[in-house]
Formats: structure tokens, C-alpha cells, sequence
């Protein structure tokens, strides 16, 4: 293994099961107990069809001293070694729109009653262990399958709850988004919690009385209880495989039924309405397509993607493509249209760039910043920058730097100060504002910065496009 191999500071929860990352190998080094389960989901016929089906990473079982320094990494050292295939793009639960947090939810649940007909179950029930390639949800926690004990309950259940059923209910119920939670603690929102967010009367809606209002209950009669004495009654009630997956079963019925209606904000339907000329339209898909195909493949990011019409556009070159946009509607409407095309190209999600994912958990290390988690080869800014400097008053220069930082080439679009929308936004604004919002000015930051291989004036003359890279 090379020497510059790191153990990722997310997996340091489950001690049988850690992953290393080195290069290209993504490695996950199990102890005896950890090699157990491993060699009990191998050894059904569960593992190879789950992997044939696009459910769960690709992962194959490599000799041991693959592991090299990092066996340490468990107790005992390593008693197996897995190689887990790439996913490209790592994206959390807090930058998903509603739908893809729902079909995370069943994944998981699928997941579990398939586990429980082969003798297993999941012990963990996180988002965090789905991730998305395009539309598609794939789950990469191998370690999380173990096998199943005796009369005990689905130990993710409380788990599944926090981080996967409360934040749906509370979108689908009150319309109340949930990625602040989610990005405010990574445990989620506790049963307790939960119980204070519905009214009286969201109790007569679907899964609030029992998963909600009923689990609060039970965690206040039992909080003052020692764990070993809660275990032992749980026992004791006789949790059967049968009646565990009637439940299971029972809550994928639940997440199922549950839905979003988004509604419209200023940024649905934006281009149908926007002020854009067909020959500007034109003239724009033409630049974008010709700065992809320049050099094709790698990861691109379209920052203020919209419904995507240019993520679409460039994933005609790119391997992947991440559409960003901090309107939760209308990625949540881009998602669906992905899904329904079985797109496996875009990964769409909900993010303000002008408040980024931080780095989060112990040590903030745990959930990575959003540009540690794969840098771009081609970031496409357009019809951004007036809303990132007038709307989030970020000064112009601050945002270049920060793009120059990607080390990524970038087709950046300027709306000039006489554009429709520009107007709008500063219309708000006092007499003198956002002074450095200015044709010149934003030429000589970004020629102080980049090397400018291409600059383009839409036919309007309203916007001008560039193709840059960073200098030196």
C-alpha cells in the first residue's frame, strides 16, 4: 500500500470495519468479528445479487496484506481486507433534495428485509451509507451487514427514524426544508424532538403517532434505565425474524407513500421565463458544448445549475457531472426528471455557494468541505456571478480567488450592469452598491487571476461569456 494512504475519519465509528483510501483503491480493513459478518454476507447468494443490481458497491475480497501499515487501523489487526469500487462524487444527506433522501430511506429498507431472508440484518441505518451515482442510490457499508441475533429488534431502527423518516415527515407534513437539520447535527432529529415539530394534530397523519409521538414516549419512560436492563427486556419481548420484517416492511409502506409538492419558487421555470433571446441561448449551449469537448471526461461542476440544461450539456464530454443550486424546488424537480431518464451522469444537489458544506463532526473531518471531496476539471459559473456578488454581497474579487483555488478550468458568464435581472437585484439596493460590480473592473480581477482562452458576447450584448484557466 502506498505510504500516503489515509484512513477515512468517517468510518472511525464502527471499530471492526474502517475504510482507507490510497490513490484509486478505496480499502475497507475488518477485524475477526468484522471478517465474520463479511464472510457470512459472501457466502449467501444475497452479496452477488445486490452488487448486480446497482444496490451495493462493487466489492471484491483482497489478501490481507493489501492492508500493509493501515491493518493496524482495526483491533487486532486485520483479519480481511476488502477493495470497494469508487463511487465519483462523495455527496451528503444535507445538500439531497427531498426525493433523493426518500430513495435513500428505501434502499436501506429494501436493503434490510433482503438481509433478514438470507439470516442478517443491518446493523447501522444511515444515510450516510448511500451514495448516489447520477439518480441512482447505491449503498457502500458492507460492514454495516452482520448477522442476526436471536430475539433482538432492528438495531437501526431508532437511527432510521432520526436520519432518514423525521426529516421526510417534516418536509412532506409541514414543508419545512430539512437540510438545516441534517447539516446541524449528524445524528438528526431525535425522537423527542421529532414530537415537538407536529401538532396535535399531524398525529392523525400517517406514521406520526407510532414513529413519532409513541417512540417519544417510550424514550422518556426508558431514558433513566441502564442500558443492560432496556436489553433485557427487549429480549424478552422475542423479536422474530417475522415480526421484524413486518415492521420493516410496514415503514417502507410508510416512506413510500410519502411525497413533496415542491410548489414554484423565483427559480422554477426560470429559463421558460427568463430574459434570455433564443440566438442567446443558442450562442451559450455552443460555448459550453465546445469548452467541454476540449477535453473530455473527468468531473465537472455546473454551479447554479437550474434544470440543468448545461449539466446536460456538459455530460456529453464529462464522466460526471455535479449540478449544484440552492433552490431545494428546483432540484428536486431536476432530480425526478434524472431519475425517470435513469441518468447516471448527473449528480443534482441543494447547495448556497455562497454558504458551502463545512467540513462537520468530530473534528470537523468526520463530513469533508465540499471542494476536499473531489476537484473539479471543469466548473461552468453562468448566470451566477451577479446573484453569488449583488445577492450575497461576496465581493467579486473573493469569488475568484475562491474559483481560482479549484484549479479547474471555468466558462464564467458576467450580465452586465444593464442586464434585466441585474437591474432587479440591485433595484433593492442603495445608490453607489456593489460598486465593483463592473464590466472592467470583473475583466481585469479575472485576467489577474486566469489566462483567458476565450471571450464571447452574447448577441443581446447583455452578457459576455469566458473560457479561463488558472495562470501560472
Amino acid at each position: 500500500m502506498p505510504a500516503d494512504a489515509t484512513t477515512e475519519p468517517g468510518s472511525f465509528r464502527d471499530r471492526d470495519s474502517r475504510v482507507v483510501v490510497a490513490d484509486d483503491d478505496v480499502l475497507r480493513v475488518l477485524s475477526e468479528r468484522g471478517a465474520e459478518d463479511w464472510h457470512a454476507l459472501a457466502g449467501s447468494p444475497l452479496l452477488e445479487r445486490l452488487i448486480a443490481e446497482g444496490k451495493l458497491v462493487g466489492t471484491e475480497e483482497v489478501d490481507a496484506s493489501a492492508a500493509g501499515p493501515a491493518a493496524g487501523v482495526v483491533e487486532g489487526g486485520a483479519a480481511a481486507v476488502l477493495r470497494h469500487e469508487r463511487v465519483p462524487f462523495v455527496s451528503y444527506p444535507y445538500e439531497w433534495p427531498f426525493g433523493m433522501l426518500r430513495d435513500a430511506a428505501l434502499l436501506q429498507l429494501d436493503l434490510e428485509l433482503s438481509a433478514l431472508d438470507a439470516g442478517l440484518t443491518l446493523k447501522d441505518a444511515t444515510p450516510y451509507n448511500v451514495q448516489f451515482r447520477g439518480s441512482e442510490p447505491v449503498f457502500i457499508d458492507v460492514g454495516s451487514f452482520e448477522r442476526l441475533r436471536e430475539d433482538e429488534p432492528w438495531a437501526g431502527y431508532r437511527q432510521f427514524c432520526m436520519l432518514n423518516l423525521y426529516p421526510l415527515l417534516l418536509q412532506a407534513y409541514r414543508d419545512v426544508p430539512f437540510q438545516p437539520w441534517l447539516r446541524g447535527s449528524l445524528d438528526g432529529i431525535s425522537p423527542r424532538e421529532a414530537a415537538g415539530l407536529f401538532s396535535l394534530r399531524d398525529r392523525l397523519r400517517r406514521g406520526i403517532f407510532t414513529h413519532v409521538a409513541l417512540h417519544a414516549r417510550l424514550e422518556r419512560r426508558y431514558e433513566e434505565r441502564e442500558g443492560g436492563e432496556v436489553k433485557r427486556d427487549l429480549k424478552k419481548a422475542r423479536f422474530k425474524p417475522e415480526l421484524i420484517k413486518a415492521n420493516v416492511q410496514r415503514l417502507r409502506k410508510l416512506v413510500a407513500r410519502l411525497s413533496w409538492k415542491a410548489g414554484d419558487t423565483a427559480w422554477t421555470g426560470y429559463r421558460a421565463q427568463n430574459t434570455y433571446s433564443d440566438a442567446d441561448d443558442a450562442a451559450k449551449a455552443d460555448f459550453v458544448r465546445a469548452a467541454a469537448a476540449e477535453r473530455p471526461g473527468g468531473l465537472a461542476w455546473d454551479m447554479g445549475c437550474n434544470d440543468g440544461a448545461y449539466s446536460r450539456i456538459a455530460a456529453e464530454q464529462a464522466d460526471t457531472v455535479v449540478a449544484f443550486d440552492s433552490d431545494h424546488p428546483t432540484v428536486e424537480a431536476l432530480y425526478r426528471s434524472l431519475r425517470e431518464q435513469c441518468d447516471q451522469r448527473i449528480l443534482p444537489l441543494v447547495v448556497n455557494l455562497a454558504d458551502p458544506s463545512p467540513g462537520l463532526g468530530w473534528r470537523g473531518r468526520e463530513r469533508r468541505p465540499l471542494e476536499d471531496r473531489g476537484r473539479p476539471d471543469l466548473v461552468l459559473a453562468l448566470a451566477l456571478v451577479h446573484h453569488v456578488s449583488i445577492t450575497a454581497n461576496v465581493p467579486l474579487a473573493e469569488f475568484l480567488d475562491w474559483l481560482h483555488g479549484l484549479g479547474a478550468r471555468v466558462v464564467i458568464e458576467f450580465p452586465k450592469r444593464e442586464d434585466p435581472m441585474v437591474r432587479r437585484l440591485l433595484s433593492g439596493k442603495r445608490e453607489g452598491s456593489n460598486a465593483d460590480y463592473d464590466l472592467a473592473v470583473f475583466e481585469r480581477d479575472l485576467e489577474d487571476r486566469f489566462t483567458v482562452d476565450r471571450r464571447e458576447e452574447l448577441p443581446s450584448g447583455m452578457r459576455v461569456l469566458y473560457l479561463v484557466r488558472p495562470a501560472g
